[in-house]
């Protein structure tokens, strides 16, 4: 399960560092896409396999289906982290995430997110001054 939430840097060749407690999970192989919200979702492979197996069974003569799968399938690509746990994000995905120097890798339990820092804290701070209607929307769906 992925939980937490790490700082990271991209150096000049696009590359980032995993926090090292992920690596194992993604040393059969992972893929990283467009994600929501402007970040970027990495997911171990296995993982990736049902989502995209479930994205399969989806109608696409629904429009929002179909833009939807594109975004996940279109952009997404298969990275491995090397001997010092770094994967190569591709330079159109970095754009996507508006990712610089700086990157925060937040944990959601069956994947990963990368967002910009600068990014992340914005959306972080909007969330947090959300949380009480956010939670009872969660309670709503009995959570």
């Amino acid at each position: 399960m992925f939980i937490g939430e790490y700082q990271h840097n991209l150096d000049n060749k696009g590359r980032m560092q995993i926090p090292a407690k992920f690596r194992e999970d993604l040393k059969k192989g992972a893929v990283v896409t467009r994600g929501l919200d402007n970040c970027l979702f990495l997911y171990p492979l296995e993982e990736w396999q049902k989502l995209a197996e479930k994205l399969s069974r989806l109608p696409l003569s629904q429009k929002n289906t179909r833009a939807f799968i594109r975004l996940m399938l279109a952009g997404a690509m298969d990275v491995r982290p090397d001997r010092q746990g770094r994967i190569n994000l591709p330079d159109y995905l970095r754009k996507f995430a508006g990712l610089k120097k700086k990157a925060v890798v937040a944990g959601l339990f069956n994947r990963l997110e990368i967002w910009d820092s600068k990014n992340w804290e914005k959306y972080k701070k909007g969330t947090e001054k959300e949380s009480e209607n956010i939670a009872e929307k969660l309670g709503e769906l009995g959570v």
